[in-house]
């Protein structure tokens, strides 16, 4: 009973996916991720509200997006960071904490709530809706606050992908290694990444590759960093009481995200087959489109409108913060 009850919602969850794959095959800027929530959310505002959806969406927004995250872990080794270099390693670190800070800080202006702000930095500063994913259940993070997170993010992120290979190409000139580590250091999903470095050329595509899994290999230190600091927030609200709450998930890492750190290890140590890594990624894309379009399903378009202006505001902020200073970093830190 508990499997039918998910089927009607999975599957349209799926065929949505389905088709914004068919599609991103004629609007590859786009990409099937950004394709399948923007499909999700025009279904899920119209003909597409029957309630018994619902649990199928849920379902696979929450499981699927997990296990994607921990797929991920079979398709990078520890050993990609030396491609980069000392400089490049430096580069990453600093972009994320600028990002990670600049998120936070902009956020509070505008008076979002903390759940809000560290979903927006973390999915910007690591990998988007894996990263969005990784996070929420640490900080205990409503599913209202997690699906417009990821929309905002995703689109964003598409406006992004559209425009940094001009802004490479206009500042950077034919250097491959500064336009890659400019895309592969800002853009939020791998997906993303390739797709503009593909706008460029293939050497720009491998090297952007390598900027992001740095940044994807960060995923567990930033989930550790934001389920402490939140436990740490929930201790101080009750500290009048002694009396702590909640699921206490800030002490604990996700088993996706362990499971993501314990194949990243074995592939690094064993180097896995090529097979297993390009099965691990398939699965993990397919994973994380249906979850786009179950997530774009679930969105309630009118509540996103109401706060369509602090929202924006919030993704031009973060994104323009991005921007400026890898644009800044590259300079001072790669263009030698």
């Amino acid at each position: 009973m508990k499997v039918k009850g998910i089927l009607p919602g999975l599957v349209t969850s799926l065929v949505i996916a389905i088709i914004s794959q068919g599609l991103a095959q004629f609007v590859p800027a786009l990409g099937a991720a950004t394709i399948a929530i923007l499909l999700g959310i025009v279904g899920g505002n119209t003909f597409l509200k029957q309630p018994q959806l619902g649990r199928g969406t849920k379902f696979a927004e929450s499981k699927l997006l997990e296990y994607s995250v921990m797929l991920l872990g079979a398709t990078m080794t520890v050993q990609t960071i030396g491609k980069i270099g000392g400089f490049g390693v430096l580069f990453i670190l600093c972009q994320m904490t600028i990002t990670i800070v600049g998120a936070l800080w902009l956020g509070r202006k505008l008076g979002f709530s903390q759940s809000v702000r560290m979903l927006m930095a973390g999915g910007n500063a690591v990998c988007g809706s894996s990263a969005i994913a990784s996070i929420a259940p640490v900080i205990d993070a409503d599913e209202d606050d997690k699906g417009t997170v990821i929309t905002l993010v995703n689109l964003m992120g598409t406006v992004l992908m559209l425009t940094l290979p001009v802004l490479g190409m206009a500042v950077f000139g034919g250097s491959v290694i500064l336009k890659g580590a400019l895309i592969g250091g800002t853009l939020q999903s791998v997906g993303q990444v390739v797709a503009a470095a593909s706008m460029v050329n293939q050497t720009t595509v491998q090297f952007a590759t390598i900027f992001k899994i740095m940044r994807i290999m960060m995923l567990v230190v930033v989930v550790l960093i934001f389920g402490r600091l939140h436990q740490r927030t929930i201790e101080n609200e009750l500290a009048e009481d002694a009396v702590v709450s909640g699921n206490g998930n800030g002490h604990w890492l996700p088993w996706y995200v362990a499971g993501f750190l314990i194949l990243c290890a074995l592939n690094s140590l064993l180097s896995l087959p090529a097979m297993v890594g390009a099965t691990a990624h398939t699965i993990s894309s397919w994973f994380e489109i249906i979850a786009l379009a179950a997530i774009g399903l679930r969105l309630n378009l009118v509540n996103f409108m109401k706060a369509g202006k602090r929202l924006a505001l919030y993704g031009l902020g973060v994104g323009t913060i991005q921007v400026v200073s890898a644009l800044i970093l590259i300079t001072l830190l790669l263009q030698h």
